[in-house]
């Protein structure tokens, strides 16, 4: 149940919990086509990369934002790499603050970068896909949804748009081969928990509300993509897996 010889374009690549698992498949032979615009986090990645020696990897800093330059970009690099086998959407940002403070603008520009470009993704990689009769999507949504967080409803309804079309295109892309399921991570220690004003407060939240009585590492969502992506997950298709340690069971 590996990668090996697939070409997978991953959002926000370079991230806390995206170095790890794009690590993860180039160890198992895959091209990568990395999509960050953070230089520090896509020089670590880059050196990481080059000590490991596995794989390829294709570093693509775009702004996710220009919607129409990511696309073509992405087409170009669709062709330069033979078409895309596998797509993970998992880029977003999450600004925080109560919500008579957003303007409608601000709402725009989180949906804009969190599912309208993971919807150019989609339609840039199908064609590939579907000729290929293979491929595998993954939205990467969040624990967020379970209505625990006050004051992040454009990221919170960016989520639920993400977890509504991984529904729609699982029934629509089961024809071509192509399963979409979505990953739902729960409360990471990453850059995004910087938003909290009390850390250790904020972690004995956490693990209050765990089953499982740790934190979660970069490693569980790592091995879940792997999995998701992978021949042997050819079966399953528009479901939502969370990996919270027991956080939301549904």
């Amino acid at each position: 149940m590996s990668v090996e010889n697939r070409t997978i374009l991953y959002t926000g690549a370079a991230g806390g919990l995206g170095l790890p698992a794009t690590l993860a498949f180039l160890a198992e032979g895959a091209t990568v086509v990395a999509v960050d615009h953070d230089p520090a986090k896509v020089a670590a990645l880059r050196a990481a990369a080059d000590e490991q020696g596995k794989g390829r990897l294709v570093v693509a800093a775009l702004d996710m934002s220009d919607l129409g330059a990511f696309r073509t970009a992405l087409e170009g690099l669709s062709q330069e790499v033979g078409g895309f086998d596998v797509v993970i959407n998992n880029a977003a940002i999450y600004p925080s603050k109560p919500f008579e403070d957003y303007t409608i603008e601000e709402h725009q520009a989180v949906q804009r970068v969190n599912v309208d470009a993971g919807i150019v993704c989609v339609q840039v990689a199908l064609p590939s896909m579907r000729a290929k009769g293979f491929g595998r999507i993954v939205n990467v949504v969040s624990v967020t949804l379970s209505g625990g967080w006050a004051n992040l409803s454009p990221y919170v309804q960016s989520k639920g748009a993400l977890l509504g079309l991984t529904r729609a295109w699982a029934r629509e892309f089961g024809a071509y081969g192509v399963t979409v399921n979505a990953i739902s991570p729960g409360a990471f220690p990453t850059d995004a928990e910087k938003i909290h004003p009390d850390p250790e407060g904020y972690n004995r939240y956490v693990l209050e509300r765990q089953a499982v009585k740790r934190r979660g590492t970069p490693a569980d969502i790592a091995s879940t993509l792997s999995f998701l992506c992978s021949d042997g997950a050819g079966f399953i298709t528009g479901q939502t897996l969370n990996v919270d340690g027991g956080w939301w069971m549904t």
